[in-house]
């Protein structure tokens, strides 16, 4: 896939480029808590900078409910000073004078940092007139934020209309790692847990065509086993919603077992919280007291002996709740398995924001081949779903 690469821009000394970070990171106590996804963002801005550009750096930060303090982009300015080792001012807002003057003043190679986008409602409304104003402040667009490429947001589709757009350095590698995932050298192996099976059923769908075994954990392997009429207790699934059920059960109707890997063990509790006594059972001894909170050892065995014969390896959603010591086993073993296989023998792709936090944990993240930025956006671009982001930049 041919992608429109910020490489490929000619005389940058003087010129404004606004680019669109997705540095979307936990604050605390204004700073920043997490810094993942700032330093992905690094080399895009280095080139920039190197090439005397002047650059203008956009981004939203959580679900601020108006101007919220709390919200501001004024940290993560002040942590990219110290990781790039040079002033990085902040205005005040990102569109309108105080954004107008605080660019005014840029010199080339300088960077300015624009308050949060979602500061103005108009940025979620895709509002044209509010991607106008950002648009008034360069000469260029770049995006760097594959994470909200699936977002149809002012300043990631309505922008397009308006400036000449090419993809940033850590896009293209998303891009260019996902793609292996979409031409693959097979066996492919596909890891899905974690909560949201309604996010999670498109990226299956598109995949079963093409994989060899699909390994279900977590909360979605709770839902197929609802679809399909287990007892599943307490454990966390979308039981209410029989529509969604109906979809899960029809897509394990066509693909079958035979593609499929469902859990046969569990490690359970009887409390919603996990606290209390742990308790290893298989499918048949769940009760409707029983939550589930990781897989067991019998469905361990049976994934490891899978992933050891894999040569391309994606993975999205935990098997389990990982944040507690007596539940964190099964995702931790079967990544350091997923490292461990992925270091030269299979091309290894992790992403969403709990699996990331996962491999961190375990202190396996150096050992994937990549890690993907974007969550929700890796499971659009992988289950063929439309990406407003990337029109126009890649073909």
């Amino acid at each position: 896939m041919k992608v429109k690469s910020v490489r490929d821009l000619k005389n940058l000394k003087g010129r404004r480029v606004l680019l669109r970070a997705d540095f979307n990171v936990g604050l605390a106590g204004g700073r920043v808590r997490d810094d993942f996804r700032i330093t992905a963002g690094l080399p895009t801005i280095r080139h920039l900078i190197s090439r005397k550009a002047k650059v203008i750096i956009m981004t939203h930060v959580g679900k601020p409910a108006g101007v919220e303090a709390k919200f501001s982009t004024r940290p993560i300015a002040r942590d990219l000073e110290k990781k790039l080792g040079i002033k990085v001012a902040h205005a005040a807002d990102c569109v309108g004078f105080k954004a107008e003057e605080a660019v005014a003043k840029l010199e080339p190679g300088n960077v300015l940092m624009l308050e949060n986008l979602r500061f103005h409602p108009e940025e979620k409304a895709n509002d044209r007139r509010f991607a106008s104003r950002l648009a008034r402040l360069a000469d260029v667009y770049v995006n760097d934020a594959f994470a909200v490429c699936h977002r149809v947001h002012a300043s990631v589709e309505a922008i397009r209309k308006y400036l000449p757009r090419v993809a940033g350095l850590l896009l293209e590698s998303e891009i260019k790692n996902l793609d292996r995932i979409i031409a693959p050298k097979r066996p492919l192996v596909v890891i899905v847990g974690g909560a949201k099976i309604s996010t999670k059923l498109p990226l299956l769908i598109r995949l079963s065509k093409k994989a060899d075994k699909v390994l279900i954990g977590g909360g979605t392997a709770n839902n197929f086993l609802f679809a399909l009429g287990q007892e599943i207790g307490k454990s966390l699934a979308d039981k209410k919603d029989y529509v969604l059920a109906g979809q899960a059960a029809e897509y394990y109707e066509k693909t079958g077992d035979l593609l499929n890997v469902l859990p046969v063990d569990f490690i359970t509790s009887k409390t919603k919280t996990g606290n209390g006594q742990a308790a290893m059972k298989t499918l048949a001894q769940i009760e409707r007291d029983d939550y589930i909170f990781d897989v067991g050892p019998k469905t361990l065995k049976i994934f490891s002996g899978i992933i050891k014969k894999a040569n391309t390896i994606v993975w999205n959603g935990p098997l389990g709740m990982f944040e507690n010591e007596k539940f964190k086993h099964g995702t931790f073993a079967l990544a350091r398995l997923v490292a461990g296989r992925a270091s030269g023998r299979a091309f290894g792709l992790v992403g969403g924001g709990e699996t990331i936090e996962a491999f961190r944990a375990a202190g396996i993240a150096d050992y994937v081949d990549w890690i993907s930025t974007g969550g929700g956006a890796m499971l659009a671009y992988l289950g063929g779903e439309k990406m407003p982001g990337l029109k126009g930049i890649i073909k």
